[in-house]
C-alpha cells in the first residue's frame, strides 16, 4: 500500500508540475493551490493580480474584493490533463458598514486508480481529490483596496488525508487618472495541520507583485505580474524571471479577446532547443445579457493543452 501511494502521489506531483505555476524550488504540499481555476486569469497568463469587478478575485488577490460594484458570483471547471478535472465556485458581496465579504470553493479530482499488491495483482480501484474552502474580506480607504482570505484545504488519496490552513492578503492601489492598478499580495501563507506521513511539509507560499494600464488610445488593457519573489535567487534580475504578461482587447460591449505569457512556464517546459507554444495562452469573453462567459486555452507545449471555461454574474 505504501508502495501504491508513493506511486500516485508521484503521478499527481508531475501532472501539478507541467499545469499552472507550479514550478517551486523547494518541496511542497497542496501545490493544486497555484493553478489559475478561472478561465480569465488563465488567458491573460494568470496576471489576475490587478484585475478589478470580478468574484474570482478571491483566488488572486482579496485585496481587490471591494472593487466588486455589485454582488457577484462565478463558477468554472478545468479539462485538465490526463482527464483529470478541476473547478471552482465564488460569491461575493459588499455589506453596508462592513465591507465586502466573499466565500468560494476550488477542487480537483485525479480521477480513479488501480490498486494492486506487490505482485500487481489488481485489489480494486481508488480516487484522489484536493479541496480549498475560502472566506474572504475586503474593504477600502480612498483609492487603497485591502483584504485577506483564509483558506480551509483537504486532499485525501484512498485511506490517507491531509489538511491545512492557509492565508492570502493583498492590496491593490488605483490611479484614477492614469487608470493604472499597482498591487501586492502573499498567497498560501499557513501549515498542515495533518499530513499525509509522518512530516509537516510546507506550503506552496508565494509573494506576487503587479502592474496593469489601460491604453489610452487603445482599447487595451496591459499587465505585468511577478510570482515567487519570495524563493531564493542567484542574483538581482533571476528573482525576476518568473513573471508573466497579459492583454484585454475590448472589442465591443459584449466582446472580449486576451492573450497571455508565463514565462517560467515556458522555461520549464521546454524540451531540448524547442518550447513550441508552451507558455503561451488565449481566451475570450463573451457578454450575453447579465452574464459572461469566459474560455481559456494553456499550451503546455509538447505536453497537450488545457481547457478552462466560466460564467459570471452580476446582481
Amino acid at each position: 500500500m505504501k508502495s501504491m501511494l508513493t506511486r500516485t502521489l508521484l503521478t499527481i506531483t508531475v501532472v501539478l508540475a507541467t499545469t499552472g505555476n507550479v514550478f517551486s524550488q523547494e518541496n511542497a504540499v497542496f501545490d493544486f493551490l497555484r493553478i489559475p481555476m478561472n478561465a480569465r486569469a488563465a488567458a491573460l497568463g494568470n496576471t489576475f493580480l490587478t484585475m478589478q469587478n470580478d468574484a474570482a478575485m478571491l483566488f488572486s488577490n482579496p485585496g481587490a474584493l471591494s472593487s466588486l460594484e455589485g454582488p457577484a458570483a462565478s463558477v468554472g471547471f478545468v479539462k485538465h490533463l490526463m482527464d483529470i478535472n478541476a473547478g471552482y465556485a465564488v460569491y461575493g458581496q459588499e455589506f453596508e458598514n462592513l465591507g465586502w465579504l466573499s466565500a468560494g470553493v476550488t477542487y480537483v479530482n485525479y480521477g480513479s486508480f488501480d490498486e494492486t499488491d506487490k505482485f500487481g495483482n489488481t485489489l480494486g480501484t481508488f480516487g484522489a481529490s484536493d479541496l480549498a474552502l475560502s472566506v474572504g474580506y475586503g474593504n477600502r480607504y480612498d483609492n487603497l483596496h485591502y483584504g485577506a482570505a483564509v483558506k480551509l484545504i483537504y486532499s485525501y488519496i484512498d485511506d490517507y488525508s491531509a489538511s491545512g490552513l492557509a492565508l492570502d492578503a493583498g492590496v491593490s492601489y488605483h490611479i484614477p487618472d492614469e487608470q493604472m492598478v499597482i498591487a501586492a499580495g502573499l498567497f498560501n501563507a499557513g501549515t498542515q495541520v495533518s499530513s499525509f506521513g509522518d512530516e509537516n511539509e510546507s506550503l506552496p507560499f508565494d509573494v506576487r507583485l503587479g502592474v496593469g494600464k489601460k491604453l489610452e488610445h487603445l482599447p487595451l488593457t496591459i499587465m505585468l505580474n511577478f510570482h515567487k519573489l519570495n524563493e531564493d535567487a542567484d542574483g538581482v534580475f533571476d528573482r525576476f524571471k518568473n513573471f508573466s504578461l497579459g492583454g484585454e482587447f475590448e472589442l465591443s460591449n459584449a466582446l472580449r479577446a486576451r492573450v497571455g505569457y508565463n514565462n517560467e512556464q515556458r522555461d520549464e517546459l521546454k524540451i531540448g532547443n524547442s518550447a513550441k507554444l508552451a507558455g503561451f495562452s488565449g481566451g475570450f469573453g463573451l457578454s450575453i445579457a447579465t452574464y459572461v462567459v469566459d474560455y481559456a486555452y494553456n499550451s503546455f507545449g509538447e505536453i497537450g493543452a488545457m481547457h478552462r471555461f466560466s460564467i459570471s454574474t452580476m446582481f
